[in-house]
This record gives C-alpha cells, structure tokens and sequence, in this order.
C-alpha cells in the first residue's frame, strides 16, 4: 500500500495504477482532488500489470480530500511506502488563502516547520517499521539570501525518529519559475536555484538500535 498525503494532480498514484500497485491519495484541496481523479481515468496497461504482478487482484487507488497532519483513518503500522511533494512554503499559494491549514499560504519559515514536523509524526505513524518515507524539497530566498528550507524540513523528519537513508539531488531545468527569478538574480547578484533534494527516509525497525545513527541530529526541538 503506497500513500501519497499531498497528492496534487496526482503523479504518485498514476505511477502505481501503472504498476498495479494499491495507493492512497489525499490532499486538503479539493481542487486538487478532482484533477487527481480525472487523471487516474485510464485503463490500466496489462503490460505493466502483468509485469508488476501476475498473482495479484486488479489494484486500487483512493483519492480524497484530507489534511495530512490528520490520517486518523489510517491505522498504525499499515503503509508499505510514502512518497509526496508538499509546497516549499509559500513560493506557490495553491489555494490563494482560500483553506484553511493548507501549507503554501504559510510564509513563516518556523510554523512551516512545526507544521511539516505534525505532517511527519503522522507518516511515522502510520508507516510499516524498516519502510521507507520519500520527501521531495526545494530551497527558496529572502531577497538576496539563501533559506534552506529542505535541510529544516529533513531536521524534522529526524526529529520524529525517521532516519535518513538517501539525499538525492533532482537537478531543476526548465523550472516555469526560473523567469521570474532570473532578472532578480541579476539585480541582486545572486544564484538561480537548480537543484531539489529528494530525501529518502526509512522508519526503524522494531527494537532496532539507532542510537549510533542519531548524530545528525543537530537541533534539539
């Protein structure tokens, strides 16, 4: 079973139908929902089913609206894997502050992180021991500085016992917000941000001893 809390337009549960693979998709704007579902309107390749699984019912996929800061519907212990993109704060207001709790209206780069830190303990929960939580994050700036908002957001995973695994560079090109930045960058002499980090963290096992993988923890919250 493969959860997607802030699915978007869907990506992460086309590529399981693809797969075969059951998935569960939510996210706090309705809007986004409904683009999710339409995409999910294909037949299912027997090809890819096939070669996913030649044993296995048809899978499902589940989309709804829902905060994933609140995934009381889902029991501990019962996601094989987690992969989601949230918003990097409030560089794109997904719902122009229409809803309310939605993570792109927030500008403060703290209550982002508590927030984002409640999206973690959930996916905690809710993942199986020694499986893995994927987090796609970018960086942003403040004029002409840097704000590194995806090391804040993999202190806090670590932070409700998550252990990072992978830090995988996704370089950006061809981003549809590079225009916008590059006159500024010119002006102010700084960088274009090109790269996201997709940070692969794994849950502990039960009984498993981390004590040793702790170090990184830098920042006692």
């Amino acid at each position: 079973m493969i959860l997607d809390p802030m699915v978007g337009a869907g990506t992460t549960l086309i590529e399981a139908k693809l797969l075969g693979r059951d998935a569960i998709g939510l996210d706090i704007n309705p809007e986004a929902v409904a683009l999710a579902k339409k995409a999910l309107e294909f037949p299912a390749s027997l090809e890819s089913y096939a070669a996913a699984s030649t044993h296995r019912p048809a899978s499902q996929q589940e989309v709804k609206v829902g905060d994933a800061r609140d995934l009381s519907f889902l029991e501990d212990n019962s996601i094989d894997l987690i992969l989601t993109h949230p918003p990097y704060m409030n560089i794109i207001r997904y719902s122009e502050g229409r809803i309310a709790g939605d993570l792109s209206n927030i500008g403060s780069l703290p209550r982002f992180c508590d927030e984002i830190e409640a999206v973690g303990r959930e996916l905690y929960r809710v993942l199986r021991p020694n499986r893995y939580c994927a987090i796609l994050m970018g960086d942003t700036r403040r004029g002409r500085h840097y704000v590194p908002l995806a090391f804040n957001v993999m202190l806090r995973f670590q932070n409700v016992g998550f252990i990072l695994k992978e830090d995988i560079i996704k370089v950006q090109h061809n981003c549809s917000a590079t225009e916008r930045w590059r006159w500024k960058a010119k002006r102010d002499k700084f960088y274009l941000i090109m790269h996201e980090h997709l940070f692969v963290f794994r849950k502990p096992g039960e009984g498993e001893d981390v004590s040793r993988l702790r170090y990184s923890r830098l920042i006692d919250y």
